[in-house]
């Protein structure tokens, strides 16, 4: 069947999360230098990410709360580095008001999306916090007003790759899901969440595929040109 419809995921594959969290721990740092001038920005996102990680995927799989998982990140963060003495709430407050300075989208994407949103339906479906994706898609509005369907997977009440969302994304778009194609950069998320409900995905490996594939439906790619080409 043909693709009628095409999904993109926000975070790292639209967007640059990765380089807005890494430069508003930068400005983090540099505002906290009595707390974390020890550690290098490289060093400090790494640490970060060993926190952040798992209480994600504890978050996703449902086992805590959206609160927690913003308290003990920085909580957390701090105990790292001997300071837990410190607020972390107001480190947690400074972060997030840095982060959404830094978003922009990754090279390539804005246009790629534009262009397929010629020629597709096209739609917005994400994990992340809702109350921040709701603020980004406000910034670029081109988001918002190109697609015919955002889903954001808390409003929903499960998290990618829980197949329910997936499920009530198809619904969302008025196609059979066979006809779906997710763009999505995660593959414990985007991949192996939406190949069971018979999406294609297109899986964005930007740091490499190790390995790793999509099935005979999909592909993998790592240039936004590339999938331009693939589609258009």
């Amino acid at each position: 069947m043909e693709i009628e419809f095409v999904y993109f995921d926000l975070d790292d594959t639209l967007l640059d999360h990765q380089a807005a969290e890494r430069e508003a721990l930068a400005d983090v740092r540099d505002r906290y230098l009595a707390l974390f001038g020890t550690l290098s920005v490289d060093e400090l996102q790494e640490t970060y990410h060993d926190i952040n990680g798992p209480l994600w995927r504890q978050y996703a799989d449902g086992e805590i709360d959206k609160q927690t998982v913003q308290h003990q990140r920085f909580e957390r963060l701090l105990e790292a580095v001997d300071a837990s003495h410190a607020n972390s709430t107001l480190v947690a407050r400074y972060y997030m008001q840095r982060y959404a300075v830094h978003w922009g989208f990754i090279p390539g994407a804005r246009n790629a999306f534009e262009a397929i949103a010629d020629h597709y339906s096209v739609g917005v479906l994400t994990n992340g916090f809702a109350e921040v994706q709701e603020k980004k898609l406000d910034q670029f509005p081109a988001l918002r007003e190109r697609s015919d369907a955002i889903v954001l997977c808390e409003e929903v009440g499960v998290l990618k790759p829980d197949p329910a969302v997936f499920e009530h994304a198809t619904q969302e778009a008025g196609v059979d899901a066979e006809t779906v194609l997710y763009v999505g950069n995660s593959y414990r998320s985007d991949v192996e969440g939406a190949q069971p409900v018979g999406w294609r995905v297109a899986w964005y490996a930007r740091h490499g595929a190790n390995g790793r594939s999509t099935n005979e439906r999909g592909f993998t790619f790592d240039d936004w040109s590339t999938l331009t080409q693939r589609l258009l």
